[in-house]
């Protein structure tokens, strides 16, 4: 599920950036729109090496859990202030500087995660660690041309 994900992304870590997986080997198949859930592992991959600034860890986890699959991903940054948490999902909203983020990349991964697949999305920061929890559910609702993903 994240291995696609991860490939692409990996020409981005940087040297001080340390990458621990811990893949449960037992998920069931879901349906799932593959290339979206994918658009939003890359979203979450790349705000997390973005918020480490070079260094740190990222943590990379799936498992199954009362018919959920879950999946984290987690980083070792400052953490996302409790003033803003409420915002981060809302469109255009962005803590990068001018020019390098466009505030819509949570917004998207929200919008794939709660929309489309009728999942469940969520975050804990607090300083040195963020982690984004996304639970899928083995069978969509409202398929019209979904794909098994595992």
């Amino acid at each position: 599920m994240l291995g696609i994900t991860w490939v692409m992304l990996r020409s981005k870590l940087k040297m001080g950036i340390q990458v621990k997986r811990d893949y449960a080997s037992n998920l069931p198949r879901i349906e799932a729109f593959g290339s979206e859930l994918n658009q939003v592992w890359t979203n979450l991959i790349d705000n997390a090496i973005s918020a480490m600034d070079g260094r740190g860890e990222l943590f990379l986890r799936t498992y199954y859990q009362d018919s959920w699959v879950v999946v984290e991903i987690a980083d070792s940054s400052e953490g996302i202030p409790i003033s803003i948490q409420t915002k981060i999902f809302d469109p255009f909203f962005t803590t990068k500087p001018l020019g390098e983020g466009t505030g819509l990349g949570l917004n998207i991964s929200y919008n794939i995660i709660i929309q489309k697949h009728k999942c469940q999305i969520s975050v804990n920061s607090s300083p040195g660690q963020t982690c984004f929890i996304v639970k899928i559910p083995m069978t969509l609702k409202h398929t019209k041309s979904t794909a098994c993903v595992h």
